[in-house]
Order: structure tokens, then sequence, then C-alpha cells
């Protein structure tokens, strides 16, 4: 005797699916990469600012004491691009602070680029700075530009320790002839 008839279709009980098996979880190691040099508490690590402040920009760059080992630097676009785990580099200007291009060499812009630097300086364990300022020299202006004093005073209210103070402007003993012809920019 059929239990079902073909034209009716056969009858399928729903059982409950299967329970899942637990998961495999991997355990996660934490890796901590320190970045800077290994010293003792309370020993300072120097670094090496350059200010270079024009009458248009301001920029702060933190190298170490070498000047060429570089781990990230930040453009304009704000992109870090990293070379090695080496100490530092980085590298703030005041146009990358303000929106608007005449306040790039304000005291206020420097103040905040140094501000960026400092604090990615205490990322990386400097804590000391020699400062190198320069303003544009050679044919153009000898004297720095307004954001260079506010970017060294903010570095140290940032609480960095100042060492050496330097000015680096290049100062020409003998060049090529200064713009503005034989009777100078007329105004």
């Amino acid at each position: 005797m059929l239990l079902f008839s073909p034209s009716q279709p056969p009858l399928t009980f729903f059982l409950p699916p299967a329970p899942m098996p637990p998961k495999k979880v991997k355990a996660v190691q934490e890796n901590t990469v320190s970045l800077g040099p290994q010293v003792a508490d309370g020993e300072r690590v120097f670094g090496v600012a350059h200010i270079f402040a024009s009458f248009n920009d301001t920029f702060v760059h933190v190298t170490d004491l070498s000047g060429k080992e570089t781990i990230s630097r930040v453009t304009g676009e704000h992109l870090p691009v990293f070379y090695g785990f080496q100490i530092a580099s980085f590298f703030f200007s005041g146009g990358m602070k303000v929106k608007a291009d005449r306040d790039e060499s304000s005291p206020y812009a420097a103040m905040l680029a140094a501000q960026d630097v400092a604090a990615r300086c205490k990322e990386v364990g400097i804590t000391a700075l020699h400062v190198k300022i320069r303003a544009t020299g050679g044919t153009g202006t000898k004297t720095p530009g307004p954001g260079g004093q506010s970017a060294l005073r903010a570095l140290a209210r940032a609480g960095m320790s100042i060492g050496r103070i330097e000015d680096v402007t290049p100062v020409p003993t003998d060049c090529t002839r200064r713009k503005g012809g034989r009777r100078g920019r007329r105004l």
C-alpha cells in the first residue's frame, strides 16, 4: 500500500540545523615596536629641529643628530611615507595647518606645526632638541620670517628641552646679482 499518491508531493519533515562547531580563534600576539633608541630613565635623547622661516611659509623639520635618518615624512597631502624604524624625521609646515595662503607664514601656523612636531618627537622618544633656524638667505632676506620665533617658543612650551640654538642662514661671500635691477625695486 502506498503512503502517498503520485499526484501529491511526499511529506517532508524539517529537522533543526545541526549545531555549529566552535570557531577556531587564533591567539593574538601583541608585538610592541619601539621606534626610538634604548635609553635609561631620565636620559635625554637629542634630535635636531631645522626651522626654515621665510616670509611665505614656515617649515619645522626634526631629524636625528646626523640629519639624515628618516622614519616618516608628511607631505602637503598629509600622507605619511615610512622608510624604516630608525629615528626620525618629521616635517610640518605652516601651510599644512591653515587654509588661507596669506596665513602660512603667520606665527599661529608655525606654532601649530611645532606642536605637532613636538608630539611626534615624544612618541618616538626624543626629549631634547638642538635648533637650527634659517631664513631665505643668499640673495634673499637674511632675517627669519615671523614664524621662526613662535615655532621655537612652541617647541619649548611643549616640554622639549632646548640645547643649542644656531642661525644657519646661508650668507653669500660673493654671489650672483640680486634681483631688482640697477635702480632697485620701485614701489
